[in-house]
């Protein structure tokens, strides 16, 4: 039974209901013994039992689980305080090691940063770590039942209907991408004639869903159809407060930045765990933002499913062909697969997210470490004149022949996944995807217990208990000087060009930005090409980059105390505050000035 909100849905069955039907047994038990009792008091005994039995069914559970980690020779994963995850994460691997339960809202929650246990959450034990009903949850408000937000059967349809329309072809045809990127160096020269910094962060996200919408609906999205006086201006111009304003309204913005706040939403129900409907007490705080979403993607779709229906009707006693036409969408292509609307839309809204939000979070990191190493930044740029030349559109065989260029961005190795069901497959070696991965955290669900290596050989084995939600940290393990080496937090590209590269070889699940096993990025290859596009125009119009703190508000500011951080990890290095909702950005944006070729 549903009612107006998920808060009221989720007291009504956690508390109501069970207190109802309580009260409901206490009353015909008091009247057929003919006792009388005083209604508070009918009432208190009603309520009283359901927090009761929470908390006697999770010391329950708890000493199940220690009973079951002894009988298999095991140990539980050591708890920290949950309110640690984040600044202080670090210096707990120290103390306690690499795995840990949080113990987040009453719920076991393993992080491992050991990549042995990342190989089987990922591959070799991959049918016992599927993504798990709580985190399907979270996400179907926003992601339905797509790729990203499904298991099982639902999951293995979805990517094989997505996977044909990822051929080399169609990856490798870059002159879609360039038109949207030319809009975008165009408007970042006129903001740079004025003397202000530009949120480049804002550029990119522009770029992407421009071009993932056009890749996928072949329909832009046409964010870049804006005037460089409609942008956002930074913190340090005279109409800083009044452009930001103009700017949420900005038809251009509208789609983009509902389908931004309905992924806050989402991530913030993932983050809250199972008690996220108690934040959504007086509504749907996805619903609203969707709505404008879906304004814009279900009258694609119909037309796609539509189109396809007629295609069958004039073919009829015919052979329909079933190979991707040059001229097709990737909706078409879902189309031609289900006529279920719900479907098609789910599975182009999980790929419009991951067309979007991955590929400008990297290329927006990747100029802002170009902004601090300058040296690379030159070297970079001297390879794309040798290679390219200062105006022509690379093509594909030019972006493979660029050595440094893959070592800053992606550098290919050839690796087996180590799972019988997994051919081989590429996985990319980018410093800017090691040092600042898109997807910092990811997580899946154990389905059946099972039992992990303990990275002290010296110590027990550790028992992941049916049920637990387990988190691997692409972030960490990408830094970690243990497996890196003592530069593991500098970035340096060279490290895939020299022996240092020989670490990734030997151990390739500590390095993931692309995930790996059955659910490895069908789009890495188109990734990697729109990256590399992207890089090379701007390195092309633009001779140098320079990061403009003052641009940011205060608040998005990086505090003073972070400059004396001495952790493992890059925070004492980092000039921007992430912001992590299902991938990472820049709180405030990333305010970049560039030097135009033009004027030098």
């Amino acid at each position: 039974m549903a009612f107006t909100t998920p808060g009221i849905d989720f007291i009504a069955q956690k508390a109501i209901f069970p207190a109802l039907l309580n009260y409901g047994v206490l009353y015909i038990s008091l009247y057929l013994s003919r006792l009388s009792v005083p209604q508070w008091a009918l009432v208190l005994a009603a309520v009283l039992p359901i927090p009761g039995c929470t908390f006697v069914g999770m010391a329950y559970r708890k000493w199940r689980h220690q009973q079951q980690a002894e009988k298999l020779g095991a140990r539980l994963a050591p708890v920290i305080d949950s309110r640690s995850i984040g600044d202080g994460l670090w210096e707990y691997t120290e103390e306690i090691g690499t795995i840990f339960n949080c113990n987040v809202v009453f719920e076991d929650c393993i992080y491992t940063l050991e990549p042995e246990h990342v190989k089987r959450v990922l591959a070799t034990d991959f049918d016992n770590f599927p993504k798990g009903e709580r985190h399907i949850e979270a996400l179907s408000g926003v992601l339905g039942s797509g790729v990203f937000s499904s298991d099982g059967d639902m999951w293995r349809f979805h990517r094989t209907m997505a996977r044909p329309f990822f051929s080399r072809d169609r990856v490798t045809d870059l002159e879609l991408f360039d038109r949207h990127i030319q809009s975008a160096i165009s408007l970042m020269r006129q903001r740079m004639s004025a003397g202000y910094a530009i949120d480049f962060q804002d550029l990119m996200q522009r770029i992407t869903v421009d071009s993932a919408s056009e890749f996928l609906f072949g329909t832009s999205v046409d964010s870049l159809r804006i005037t460089v006086e409609n942008l956002p201006q930074p913190y340090d111009h005279p109409d800083y407060h009044s452009s930001i304003e103009a700017f949420s309204f900005h038809p251009s913005n509208r789609i983009s930045e509902a389908f931004l706040r309905a992924q806050m939403v989402a991530a913030q129900r993932d983050k809250a765990g199972w008690v996220w409907p108690l934040l959504e007490i007086f509504g749907d705080r996805a619903k609203k933002e969707m709505k404008l979403v879906n304004e814009f993607i279900d009258p694609i779709v119909e037309t796609a499913v539509k189109r396809n229906v007629e295609k069958v009707k004039s073919n009829v006693g015919e052979q329909v062909k079933k190979d991707i036409q040059d001229d097709e969408s990737f909706l078409d292509h879902l189309a031609s697969q289900t006529s279920d609307k719900t479907i098609v839309k789910d599975q182009a809204l999980n790929l419009l997210l991951a067309g979007r939000d991955t590929i400008a979070a990297t290329s927006t990191f990747l100029f802002y470490l170009l902004s601090q190493h300058p040296e690379v930044s030159t070297r970079l740029r001297q390879e794309v004149i040798d290679k390219v030349g200062p105006a022509k559109r690379p093509t594909y065989e030019d972006i493979k022949g660029m050595k440094y260029l893959r070592a800053v961005i992606n550098g290919a190795l050839t690796l087996h996944i180590l799972s019988p069901n997994v051919p081989y497959g590429v996985l990319n070696q980018p410093e800017t995807l090691r040092i600042l991965p898109p997807v910092p955290w990811d997580t899946r669900e154990c389905i059946n217990g099972t039992v992990w290596p303990s990275p002290n050989t010296n110590d027990k084995p550790i028992y992941i208990p049916p049920g637990t939600q387990v988190f691997y940290g692409a972030i960490m393990l990408h830094t970690s000087e243990d497996l890196w080496g003592p530069d593991a937090k500098e970035f340096d590209p060279d490290r895939w060009i020299d022996d240092r590269k020989q670490r990734y070889i030997d151990n390739p699940f500590m390095f993931m930005p692309f995930n790996a096993g059955p659910r490895i990025c069908l789009g890495q290859q188109l990734a990697y090409n729109e990256l590399s596009l992207i890089v090379v125009r701007f390195i092309q119009a633009f001779s140098s980059f320079t990061l403009d703190e003052a641009a940011l508000p205060p608040e998005a500011r990086v505090p003073t105390e972070w400059s004396h951080f001495n952790g493992h990890g890059r925070k004492g290095k980092e000039r921007f505050r992430p912001k992590v909702l299902l991938t990472m950005s820049s709180e405030g944006g990333m305010w970049l000035k560039a030097k135009s070729i033009e004027d030098n």
